[in-house]
């Protein structure tokens, strides 16, 4: 047995033995004063870490959508979401019409969950991916470090209809179906505006299905002891076309921009968006999709809710490529067809992975 063989052995037998059900926050309930070894970034990670308290001083965009229906205000919205999406693949939204009582609800309705009764949560955990609703701690098999995180996941195939409210967790249940009927309007007017400014017709986005294949991700970031020595989640771009985030009062969120990373600062009432690899791909490199991170804190809980919208499942035989009207002479493709079923397999077996997917399709 080789040195690593055994290494990646004794790595596997912690992680089985962590892997309780109780998630992070049993350790936290444990009373824990310093993490588990598998929380601790990797020595080398630690070394070069630069400034991890972010860049204070310069924010992501923050776009005001109040007078989304007045012409030239319009304009000036579609211009900035233009900016924003291709500068730093980030913005938020205030003023979308979602009313702050959906959020708050939303924030604790998760939080309601992940402090119940240990044993109602043990019925919702798993790691198969075949659940339409699973409590676990994310990607713990895959990854090299354990994020300082719990994870709950409500699996859509569209967002067409509500999800079946006997799968969703009874405490939180109300406040999901709620929120999911605002966040799909509030996509649909998102595509439109990213359409836009593309150059394309406000429905272009949506005839080609990016307003479907959404999933609903709620974490809960308990404090941790060693903030210092952990992530909340690693850094990492996401792989599916358009993000819509949900956070409550206390940071973490970082962006990586020039080789510094940016905080995102909660706004209240505010949604973070960001644009995901799929849809880089899409814009041919016109947006961006960039790494971001979430870090450890000592206090918590730090809630969030991310609705990842992936694609209409019933497209997964299609092929994907940049868009034929923003190709020209002067500006050719900078990736070649993919299809979006081997795309998404390759997101789906390693979801926080150094190399995103879309590098797999770049000419």
């Amino acid at each position: 047995m080789t040195s690593q063989t055994k290494i990646d052995l004794d790595r596997t037998k912690v992680m089985k033995e962590f892997d309780t059900k109780a998630g992070v926050k049993g350790l936290v309930d444990a009373g824990i004063l310093n993490i588990p070894e598998i929380f601790v970034r990797p020595a080398e990670d630690l070394a070069t870490e630069g400034l991890n308290s972010g860049r204070r001083n310069i924010d992501v965009p923050i776009i005001d959508l109040s007078n989304i229906g007045d012409g030239n205000l319009h304009r000036s919205i579609v211009n900035e979401v233009r900016i924003a999406s291709g500068e730093w693949g980030f913005f938020q939204v205030i003023n979308h019409g979602i009313p702050l009582s959906v959020l708050d609800e939303m924030i604790e309705g998760i939080r309601l969950f992940n402090e119940q009764d240990l044993e109602l949560k043990k019925e919702m955990h798993g790691h198969e991916g075949a659940k339409h609703v699973q409590f676990t701690s994310f990607d713990l098999h895959n990854s090299q470090t354990a994020d300082w995180r719990d994870t709950l996941t409500l699996r859509l195939a569209h967002l067409e209809s509500d999800p079946d409210p006997s799968e969703l967790p009874s405490v939180c249940r109300r406040s999901t179906i709620e929120f999911i009927k605002h966040m799909k309007r509030l996509a649909e007017t998102l595509f439109k505006l990213l359409s836009e400014a593309l150059g394309l017709r406000p429905d272009h986005l949506g005839s080609i299905g990016c307003c479907k294949g959404c999933s609903i991700v709620s974490h809960y970031y308990p404090p941790c002891p060693q903030p210092e020595l952990a992530l909340g989640i690693r850094k990492h771009s996401d792989a599916g076309i358009l993000t819509l985030l949900l956070q409550n009062h206390i940071g973490g969120l970082q962006v990586l921009r020039d080789d510094q990373w940016f905080d995102v600062h909660p706004v209240r009432g505010g949604l973070v968006v960001n644009i995901g690899d799929l849809l880089q791909i899409l814009s041919n490199d016109e947006f961006r999709s960039v790494k971001h991170r979430v870090t450890a804190n000592h206090v918590g809980p730090r809630i969030s809710a991310a609705c990842f919208f992936s694609g209409d499942a019933s497209l997964l035989d299609e092929t994907f490529g940049p868009i034929k009207e923003l190709i020209s002479e002067t500006n050719h493709p900078r990736y070649k067809e993919l299809l979006l079923k081997e795309y998404l397999a390759k997101a789906v077996s390693n979801p926080l992975g150094d190399k995103p997917p879309m590098d797999y399709y770049k000419l």
